[in-house]
């Protein structure tokens, strides 16, 4: 299926080069479709935007590729350089999501005590992939287990700490939050069809709850697309953080509110409907929860102004 979209899609407009709305909207529509396919795609929509930030060559053809940045106490990936840009990689990479499914990768990984971004062709003869402790329900197509790498033939991308000191960080990082929100339109979607609406005011009310945040979540990704596409060089860290913040409440309030109105029957008796809902729900503790939210707050009372005056 993925390689089918992409067939049909080879590429989304890039982040910050002036449709940037125009690339959320297309990963929300994948994301309230299927939200592992939109996982997967959107690694490699964005393996695409950092290979030409950091001036690499681009995906051809037929490709699809991953990228794994989890660095986790403990879990640790080698790169030995060769020459200029060739090397090996060695050692361990936590939480690589579709590791069984792409062709190509982009990781971080260490040498000398700089942090590095490398790019790899997935051969199966230098790896080995453990999905053995993924026992999610949500997610469960795509699994995201640890990378055992032995000389593995890579090369350096971008310099030394490029990967994480690019602004396009921050704007891939808010196009998780296009992916979210879609998922939470496809939860949506079934309350709005549900012919309790009409004889229900604690439905109805429900939906309209559900439309408030909903709209205010499409009003915050279409202004910090805007902010990205006037200043692309600037990683608007403050509005991709809040952004994401707001998505991932948004989502939880619509699963919540779903189920509170409908009751247990759609999601012990729809599959799509069960696994749409789980799915979301591993999908967005992607977030940060209370850690950017204090950030958030931090931020905000330094300011010397009123964040919130219009």
């Amino acid at each position: 299926m993925a390689f089918e979209v992409l067939t049909r899609t080879p590429s989304l407009p890039m982040p910050g080069g002036g449709s940037t709305w125009a690339r959320w909207q297309a990963l929300s529509a994948l994301g309230a479709r299927d939200l592992c396919l939109v996982k997967l795609l959107e690694a490699h929509y964005d393996a695409q935007a950092i290979l030409q930030e950091l001036g690499g060559d681009p995906p051809r053809p037929g490709q699809l590729w991953a990228v794994w940045a989890a660095e986790p106490p403990g879990v640790t990936l080698e790169f030995a350089p060769q020459d200029h840009l060739s090397g090996h990689l060695s050692g361990e990479k936590a939480w690589c999501s579709g590791a069984s499914l792409v062709s190509h990768a982009l990781l971080t990984a260490t040498h000398d005590d700089a942090r590095l971004l490398c790019r790899m062709a997935m051969d199966r003869t230098r790896l080995d992939y453990d999905d053995s402790r993924w026992q999610a329900v949500g997610m469960a197509r795509i699994s995201s287990g640890t990378l055992r790498l032995r000389r593995a033939p890579a090369e350096r991308v971008g310099a030394p700490g490029a990967y994480l000191a690019r602004p396009g960080f921050w704007h891939g990082g808010a196009g998780i939050a296009a992916c979210w929100h879609g998922g939470a339109v496809g939860v949506a979607q079934r309350l709005r069809r549900d012919a309790r609406i009409g004889r229900n005011p604690h439905a109805a009310a429900h939906l309209g709850a559900v439309d408030v945040a909903l709209a205010a979540a499409s009003a915050l990704l279409k202004d910090t697309a805007r902010r990205i596409d006037q200043r692309p060089h600037d990683p608007h860290r403050e509005a991709v953080t809040r952004l994401r913040a707001c998505v991932a409440q948004v989502a939880t309030e619509v699963v919540e509110r779903t189920g509170r109105a409908l009751g247990a029957g759609p999601l012990c008796t729809e599959g799509d409907h069960a696994q749409r809902c789980a799915d979301l729900l591993i999908f967005i503790r992607q977030s940060h929860a209370e850690t950017d939210l204090q950030w958030l707050g931090e931020a905000a009372a330094r300011r010397e102004d009123c964040p919130w005056t219009l």
